[in-house]
């Protein structure tokens, strides 16, 4: 016959139990690392335009956006060459993209970057593209009567009067429609044609 000793038994359980008994130390979580930045927050957009260009995902609406800030009047990028070769690049990328909500302001961009460019006829048909997509934008309106006028220019240089007059004309209608649009926007209520001599250098 077996005789079971009950002590090694209850040995086993006493420790078990203070094993689980004792007090067990609060677990600790590491602190989550802060949320990374805005894109814009602490880099410099011309990094973040060389950064995009070589591969960095933007979407859209941060092309628009960092199009804007880098096309704003009096921003020193309006006359860097290799900045707005850049620009043009990545908005035509995103052009491609078939984004209907985002595509009049990449438009009105391209647009901005070609008439900086001094080329007129095609920031004409991508501003014009833009204004017929969102005719309420009054940035669109500035800059088709600035191309007007630069044309109205041309042609009072040529001795064309009349082309010239409807195109100083057209370019008062635009005018008119931006100060509409953003009456509190003190750029829109200077004389076009004094912004126009300006860039010429006059």
């Amino acid at each position: 016959m077996m005789i079971i000793r009950p002590w090694p038994a209850l040995l086993l359980l006493a420790t078990l139990a203070g094993c689980l008994g004792a007090p067990v130390a609060p677990m600790t979580e590491a602190p989550l690392p802060p949320a990374p930045p805005p894109v814009s927050a602490s880099q410099p957009d011309q990094i973040i335009l060389e950064e995009a260009l070589r591969g960095r995902a933007l979407g859209n609406g941060e092309v628009v956006e960092l199009s804007d800030r880098l096309l704003q009047e009096g921003n020193s990028a309006l006359s860097d060459q290799t900045t707005m070769a850049r620009l043009e690049i990545l908005l035509l990328k995103a052009l491609k993209t078939q984004d209907k909500v985002y595509r009049p302001a990449i438009l009105r961009n391209l647009g901005i970057i070609h008439y900086h460019q001094g080329k007129y006829k095609k920031a004409r048909q991508e501003l014009q593209h833009s204004n017929e997509l969102n005719p309420r934008e009054p940035r669109t309106h500035f800059y088709l009567a600035r191309i007007f006028s630069h044309q109205g220019e041309i042609y009072q240089k040529q001795g064309k009067k009349s082309l010239s007059r409807q195109q100083f004309k057209r370019a008062s209608i635009e005018m008119e429609v931006a100060r509409k649009l953003a009456p509190n926007n003190s750029t829109y209520r200077q004389d076009l044609q004094q912004i126009i001599r300006q860039e010429q250098g006059k």
